[in-house]
């Protein structure tokens, strides 16, 4: 039934004007859509990240986003660190090891950061 049609990642948040800086100024999204206060559409790649309010915002314990950087992802993480981005450390996951902010387990790599009302954002290079 829903094979082919689109999906888009959608978080919560209590703020929409920090959100928008967040999403679109820190980590360089771009503003596609402003349902006039009640949601915000983002384009990433070929898909969307909505962003709406929400009293339960930042209560998701599990990732909200992720993203598949690629080969770029060395280079979004040092980015994202210039811009003061400050990334979670999980040594528990087993199988992987941190270098620096980012996880790594053979050829893969992962990060995850929050977004200012604590949504976990993932980024990695699969």
């Amino acid at each position: 039934m829903l094979k082919d049609c689109d999906s888009s990642a959608i978080v919560a948040v209590r703020d929409l004007a920090a959100a928008r800086e967040f999403y679109a100024g820190t980590l360089g999204l771009e503003l596609e859509g402003d349902g006039g206060g009640a949601v915000l559409a983002f384009r990433t790649g070929k898909t969307r990240l909505i962003v709406y309010p929400s009293a339960h915002a930042g209560t998701n314990r599990a990732n909200a986003a992720v993203w598949s950087c690629g080969d770029r992802i060395d280079a979004i993480v040092a980015g994202l660190e210039a811009k003061g981005v400050t990334f979670e450390h999980y040594p528990e996951l087993e199988g992987m090891h941190i270098e620096g902010n980012v996880h790594v387990a053979g050829a893969m790599k992962a990060v995850w950061l929050k977004d200012p009302d604590g949504n976990i954002l993932h980024l990695n290079n699969m």
